[in-house]
């Protein structure tokens, strides 16, 4: 399996390699919403208030699995979840790295992305505050 470098998630790269998800922000997972054949990155809001980021080809199925507490061990103990956010991607590899970058962001700048997409976040890196730029 092929991990994505630091490098390949920057600012600079993400406007020109990475498409911007298209998801759509849902409070209630719903059967019809989802394509079955498409990679999905999701974020699930538990029942403590803390944020979990996954990726699967079929949403509905893996939503029911956590509903079920059949999905991740994380998510198991912190029964019930609800769907924050999700995106739909055309390559399953920039499903993967959307959801490695999202994993790696805290708490405030995931709810913020939910909530207003990428432009909700721009600034929030460390290098930018630093910097001044944010």
């Amino acid at each position: 399996m092929h991990y994505p470098s630091r490098g390949a998630l920057s600012e600079r790269s993400e406007t020109k390699r990475r498409p911007e998800p298209c998801g759509i922000r849902v409070s209630q997972p719903t059967a019809t919403a989802y394509r079955h054949d498409m990679p999905h990155v999701y974020m699930l809001e538990c029942a403590d208030g803390t944020l979990y980021v996954g990726s699967t080809i079929d949403l509905e199925r893996r939503l029911a699995q956590h509903a079920a507490g059949e999905g991740a061990a994380y998510t198991r103990r912190r029964l019930p979840v609800t769907l924050r956010w999700h995106a739909e991607f055309a390559r399953i590899e920039d499903a993967f790295q959307w959801e490695k970058r999202l994993q790696g962001w805290s708490h405030a700048k995931r709810l913020a992305f939910a909530a207003g997409g990428l432009d909700a976040v721009r600034g929030w890196s460390a290098r930018e505050r630093r910097e001044g730029k944010g």
